[in-house]
């Protein structure tokens, strides 16, 4: 069962200056709590999106941009890649990345500004805990995603997971529970964003419970590929025609 707690809600704002008072921090402690793995989980993602040769790309809670530079690098040159994130700093790390060419939209998840149909893949890369975590309204998220996706499209997870092993499972929750907020908050000054951070993957739900939150959610071929022992894992779902459901 998918973990939601009323009493803590899900609040945009208090997640959005979390993200802005890391974001100076942020791909180098990725780099260092992954011991430089995120990389290969993301190009592993980006093969993912790229496998029907999809004409539109958007990368959902992008972020400073990892997963977006990725496909932008290896997409065919007719393919039309954004990214989206509602923190203002983290958008402003990737257009200094991202020199003349800015493919960024500073918005909520939850609000999309595009017409209905407008994008072949929708990826999010280790921020859909954030969505799904202790938020009742994930559905309205989910939602979105379906609307904003053509018949077809797939919607492209990578993210923290469960690995099925029990003594795996103890062992990669205690690197959550105790380095990620040590390191993180040592280094970036801030414990309580990664102490959030720890939560969100400890009680990030198993492969199965994630399907099934997709499924409920309208989509469809919903697939799960684990990677490092499945504490990291790619989840890919299919929109097919007629799935939108009403909010």
């Amino acid at each position: 069962m998918v973990r939601n707690d009323a009493h803590a809600g899900y609040r945009p704002g208090s997640l959005r200056k979390m993200f802005q008072d890391v974001s100076d921090e942020y791909d180098l402690l990725n780099r260092l709590l992954t011991f430089g793995l995120d990389r290969r989980w993301r190009a592993r993602a980006t093969t993912s999106c790229l496998e029907d040769s999809p004409g539109a790309i958007l990368d959902l809670c992008c972020g400073t941009g990892d997963l977006l530079f990725t496909i932008l690098r290896r997409a065919h040159g007719g393919s039309r890649v954004l990214g989206l994130d509602f923190t203002e700093a983290m958008i402003g790390r990737a257009s200094m990345a991202a020199g003349r060419s800015k493919p960024l939209v500073l918005a909520d998840a939850g609000h999309l500004p595009f017409r209905g149909e407008s994008f072949d893949c929708v990826a999010i890369a280790f921020s859909f805990r954030n969505l799904l975590y202790k938020n009742p309204a994930i559905d309205r998220y989910l939602a979105e995603v379906l609307r904003v996706l053509r018949p077809g499209g797939h919607f492209v997870i990578v993210e923290t997971s469960q690995p099925e092993s029990d003594v795996l499972r103890k062992v990669y929750h205690a690197y959550l529970r105790t380095i990620v907020p040590f390191v993180g908050g040592a280094a970036s000054g801030n414990k309580g964003a990664y102490t959030y951070l720890s939560k969100s993957a400890t009680n990030f739900p198993a492969p199965e419970e994630v399907a099934t939150v997709l499924r409920g959610a309208g989509f469809s071929e919903v697939g799960f590929e684990p990677l490092l022992l499945g504490m990291v894992g790619i989840h890919k779902a299919t929109k097919q025609a007629g799935s939108e459901k009403e909010s």
